[in-house]
């Protein structure tokens, strides 16, 4: 069973908003990937994203795409980053765990393979960028009988017609991105993302994150008076970019603090 759910109903009854931070897994090295982890909850994270590294990351800006060239570097892969999530869950059996990433990488393992790796690793849900939802209903339902929520992305140009696809197979929680672009890119409209929100309630009762283009505390915040849950990527990949590897964890848990203080305030 997830623990998706559960967190955004506990949080929902602390009137809090979800703060989920991305890493890729493997960068900047792959022995410092699982105290990043631990580093971001210690800062105030309430689910982790974690990307699979990907070869043609194309929903990713500069920043991300260099991320998953210095994983792959290290021959990180699929069944790499599971391991990393075992790792992970022996110390901490609570924090919903979120795998990012692209197809490719599932389909190469096989999905009921994956999923049922996924569940045991302790994953929670996954994000895969390029499985439309109108061809999802064999992946969702996989990954549903493994306890696994689908997540899938909406867009400020989704239409309609996608968005109720979207939440007839989404389970755990629903991805607004909030900008026409890559991730890192530009600054957000934030009377667009609020009118996007009552558009995307409409069609669905799932809690309803933001992503792309939050850069700040102050971003942050305005971000969470309209959403159920804060996504932030590329600042934290950056913070990691430009650490010495001694101070990364550090500097992330820092940031993560940073964020967290400006949505509970």
């Amino acid at each position: 069973m997830s623990r998706i759910p559960q967190r955004f109903a506990d949080l929902s009854a602390r009137g809090r908003k979800a703060l989920i931070p991305f890493i890729t897994a493997g960068d900047p090295d792959p022995e410092l990937t699982v105290p990043l982890m631990h580093a971001l909850v210690a800062g105030g994270a309430d689910i982790l994203e974690l990307g699979v590294p990907f070869s043609d990351p194309m929903a990713d800006g500069p920043t991300i795409q260099r991320s998953s060239e210095r994983a792959l570097k290290h021959g990180v892969s699929l069944r790499r980053v599971l391991a990393m999530v075992t790792e992970f869950r022996k110390t901490d059996t609570q924090t919903p765990v979120v795998l990012m990433g692209y197809a490719n990488p599932i389909e190469a393992m096989g999905l009921t393979v994956f999923a049922q790796d996924a569940e045991a690793a302790g994953v929670d849900g996954v994000l895969t960028v390029d499985y439309p939802p109108e061809e999802a209903e064999a992946y969702s339902a996989t990954l549903a009988q493994h306890g696994l929520d689908a997540i899938f992305l909406l867009s400020p140009t989704t239409p309609d017609a996608r968005v109720e696809a979207v939440a007839r197979h989404a389970s755990g929680f629903i991805y607004y991105v909030s900008l026409k672009g890559v991730t890192g890119a530009a600054t957000l409209d934030m009377a667009e993302v609020a009118q996007r929100m009552a558009d995307i309630r409409a069609h669905a009762r799932l809690p309803v994150g933001v992503g792309f283009g939050i850069r700040d505390p102050e971003t942050a915040r305005a971000v969470a008076e309209v959403a159920d849950a804060v996504v932030i990527g590329s600042r934290i990949v950056q913070e990691v970019e430009a650490s010495p590897r001694e101070s990364a964890a550090d500097n992330v848990r820092n940031f993560v603090a940073s964020v967290r203080a400006a949505l509970d305030a």
